[in-house]
C-alpha cells in the first residue's frame, strides 16, 4: 500500500507525464490568396493562436501536447512562413512558432477526421498588405463590346486533397491540373475566348469557392476537370456531368457525388445545405436558366469526345456535385478517365492524351458557344463571319485590305502575334466583322 501512495504521489505531481495531443505531421502550402499550415494531431486539442510584432510571428499553443516528429518547411511551398520552432514555456503546454516575413491575418480551425487524414489544426495565413485578389473582372469589363468570352477552368482537388490515386500512385490533383492548363492553351487558341484557371498550383480550395471564384470573374462557363475512380478497375472511358436538382440519376453518379462532396471535409469547409425556404426558391428560379445552358454544354463536349475516345456512357450524367451548384454560371465536370484503370491511369499522365483531352473538350465549349454566343462577345458579333483559305502569294495586309477590316481586327480574330506579314498557306483565317 505504501508503494502504491508513493505512485500516485509522484504521477499527481508530474501531469506531464500524461501527453493528450501528439503533433505527428506538419505541411505548408501556398496558394495566390493565402498561405496554410497544418499539424496532424493524434487527437482533438484545446489550442491558443496568436501573433507577434518585430519580428512578425505567429504563435500556437497546444494544451498537453508534445512533437513526435521533426517540424520542417519545404521552401518551395512555405509562402510566407519563413521558419518553424517549438518550445514548452509553461508544463502541459507545446508552443509552435511560425516565423513570418511580413503581417498576416489569421483564419484557424480544427478538422475531425476522414479518409486518410485524423485530426488536424488548420491555421490560414492572408497577407494582410495585400488587395484582394479576386477583383478578376469588374461588371464594366464585362460590359465592353466586343469582349471574349471566357472560361473558368477548374482543376479538382489539390493540396492536401489529392483526389483518387491509381494502381501506379497516379494522384488525380496532379493529372487534372496537367490537363487544366493544356486546355486553357486551346481556349485561348480560339478567336474570341480566353481561359481563367481557377486552380493553377498544388493548392486545395473549398468547392464552393471554385464556383464563386468564376462568378467573381463573370466567367460564361465553368468547366471542372476530373479522373474518375470506380471499385471495378475494369471500368473506363469518359463522362460529362452537370446538375441534378433531384440527386443523382443512377448508384454510380451517386458514389461519384459523395466522393467529390466529401473532400470538403479536406479542405476545411463543413457541408450544410440546411438553406431556409426561400434561400431555394432563389437559388431554384436562378439556376433555372444555367442548368438548361449547361446541358447544351455538356451535350457539345460528350459528341466531342465520343469523336476522338471511349465514352463510358452515351449520355449526360446528373449528380449532386457541390462544385456544380453556381446559379448563374453554366457548369459542367468532365470526369476525363478512370485512374482506378490501369491503361487509362497511364494515359493520364502522357502528353498526346492530355493533348487530345484537352482538345475534345475545347471543340465541344467551342461548338457549343458558336451556336449560342452571349451579347455584347466577339464571338456574338461575328457570328457567321466570312472565312478565308490562304493562297500562295497571300500576305496579312493584303487580305485585310481586300476585305476592307485592319490588319490588327484579323490578327486578333485568328490569334497570330508578331509582326511578320506572312501566313502559311491554306490556312483558314476567320475575317472580322470591323
Amino acid at each position: 500500500m505504501a508503494l502504491r501512495r508513493v505512485i500516485m504521489a509522484l504521477v499527481l505531481c508530474h501531469p506531464l507525464a500524461v501527453w493528450s495531443a501528439e503533433v505527428s505531421g506538419f505541411r505548408v502550402w501556398a496558394d495566390p490568396e493565402k498561405t496554410r499550415a497544418v499539424l496532424d494531431l493524434s487527437e482533438a486539442s484545446e489550442y491558443r493562436l496568436f501573433t507577434l510584432d518585430r519580428p512578425h510571428r505567429v504563435v500556437i499553443d497546444l494544451d498537453a501536447g508534445r512533437v513526435a516528429t521533426r517540424l520542417q518547411l519545404d521552401p518551395e511551398h512555405a509562402g510566407i512562413i519563413q521558419g518553424v520552432r517549438q518550445g514548452t514555456p509553461k508544463p502541459a503546454t507545446l508552443r509552435i512558432v511560425l516565423d513570418l516575413e511580413r503581417q498576416a491575418k489569421l483564419k484557424s480551425f480544427l478538422l475531425e477526421p476522414t479518409g486518410q487524414y485524423g485530426h488536424r489544426l488548420v491555421v490560414d495565413l492572408y497577407d494582410a498588405s495585400s488587395p484582394s485578389p479576386e477583383a478578376v473582372k469588374t461588371v464594366a469589363d464585362v460590359q465592353q463590346p466586343n469582349r471574349d468570352v471566357l472560361i473558368a477552368i477548374d482543376a479538382g482537388h489539390g493540396g492536401e486533397d489529392p483526389g483518387a490515386t491509381g494502381p501506379r500512385r497516379t494522384r488525380e490533383k496532379d493529372v487534372v491540373l496537367q490537363i487544366a492548363r493544356v486546355l486553357k492553351a486551346k481556349i485561348d487558341a480560339e478567336p474570341g475566348m480566353r481561359g481563367y484557371l481557377v486552380r493553377d498550383g498544388d493548392y486545395y480550395i473549398a468547392l464552393r469557392d471554385r464556383y464563386e471564384k468564376a462568378r467573381r470573374a463573370r466567367a460564361d462557363l465553368f468547366v471542372s476537370i476530373h479522373a474518375d475512380a470506380f471499385r471495378d478497375a475494369r471500368v473506363e472511358g469518359s463522362s460529362v456531368f452537370v446538375l441534378s436538382r433531384r440527386g443523382a440519376s443512377s448508384e454510380y453518379a451517386r458514389l461519384i457525388a459523395d466522393s467529390e462532396n466529401r473532400s470538403d471535409l479536406v479542405g476545411g469547409v463543413k457541408l450544410n445545405e440546411k438553406d431556409d425556404m426561400l434561400a431555394s426558391v432563389l437559388l431554384d428560379l436562378s439556376q433555372s436558366a444555367t442548368m438548361g445552358a449547361s446541358n447544351e454544354v455538356a451535350e457539345s463536349i460528350l459528341a466531342a469526345l465520343a469523336r476522338n475516345g471511349k465514352t463510358h456512357k452515351d449520355h449526360v450524367g446528373r449528380a449532386s456535385f457541390m462544385v456544380l451548384k453556381s446559379p448563374d454560371v453554366p457548369s459542367v465536370l468532365v470526369e476525363t478517365a478512370f485512374i482506378s484503370n490501369h491503361k487509362e491511369e497511364k494515359r493520364l499522365t502522357q502528353r498526346e492524351f492530355q493533348q487530345r483531352m484537352s482538345q475534345s473538350i475545347a471543340d465541344g465549349i467551342r461548338n457549343y458557344f458558336h451556336r449560342r454566343p452571349p451579347p455584347g462577345t466577339w464571338l456574338a458579333s461575328n457570328r457567321g463571319a466570312a472565312r478565308h483559305i490562304v493562297a500562295r502569294g497571300d500576305t496579312l495586309d493584303g487580305i485585310a485590305r481586300r476585305y476592307q477590316v485592319s490588319l490588327n481586327s484579323l490578327r486578333r480574330a485568328n490569334n497570330i502575334s508578331g509582326s511578320g506579314d506572312r501566313i502559311l498557306v491554306g490556312t483558314e483565317l476567320v475575317i472580322p466583322t470591323g
